[in-house]
């Protein structure tokens, strides 16, 4: 754990009960003197750091040392259109997307999408708050929904397209955006539409599943 966003951090000192107090006690096993970073989801790029003055069996006591900004952020820029999956495959791989720094993720109802399937932004961002307090991030990554591929391709037309073609990606290409389909990959109507965009493809004889490739254009283009 890199820091723990709590929403008093930076006043002089924090009284810390319930889970945070057993998992800072009992999980991470931390001990008086120890100094920790703390973080408000108000603003984390403030970074405030705190000396554990004592601890109760119930209650952990915490004084500020100094507070001071601290910025930990991709210094690429990456936004996914990604077409509507199960949830569930989603929230697997979110914690990677937001280590590797994607900084939005647009999510589509594709023609091939389960309608039925609808990504729940709170919890996301649940997900991506313990990412970041694991991995260290300080800006949030942003979502949206939108109703189909042309909305999207209006709002974003310098999308690129991931999908079977002849060209590779090298992780040099100069992009923004790039839209990846769902499960099935995209019908036919919809490759009509993307018919002007450029496409690439990963340099693997495997079919990969809709999140396997989100996570693996994402690692290409930050890392």
């Amino acid at each position: 754990m890199i820091y723990v966003t709590h929403e008093e951090a930076g006043r002089q000192e924090i009284t810390i009960k319930g889970e945070m107090h057993k998992y800072l006690v009992k999980v991470r096993r931390h001990h008086e003197g120890d100094i920790l970073t703390f973080r408000s989801s108000e603003n984390l790029e403030i970074a405030s750091m705190y000396e554990i003055i004592s601890i109760d069996p119930r209650v952990l006591y915490v004084r500020l040392v100094e507070s001071k900004e601290q910025k930990v952020e991709s210094a690429k820029f990456l936004h996914v259109g990604w077409c509507v999956i199960d949830t569930n495959s989603v929230e697997k791989v979110l914690p990677m997307l937001n280590e590797l720094g994607v900084k939005k993720i647009s999510f589509i109802y594709c023609d091939r999408s389960q309608k039925n399937f609808k990504p729940d932004f709170n919890r996301f961002l649940r997900i991506t708050q313990s990412s970041s307090s694991q991995c260290g991030r300080t800006d949030v990554m942003e979502f949206e929904t939108l109703k189909n591929i042309g909305e999207f391709v209006k709002k974003y037309p310098d999308t690129v397209v991931f999908d079977f073609c002849d060209e590779a990606l090298s992780g040099d290409e100069k992009f923004e955006t790039i839209l990846i389909g769902s499960e099935g990959g995209f019908s036919e109507a919809e490759k009509k539409l993307l018919s002007a965009q450029k496409v690439y493809r990963l340099d693997t004889p495997m079919v990969l599943r809709s999140e396997t490739a989100v996570v693996a254009v994402a690692s290409k283009m930050l890392l």
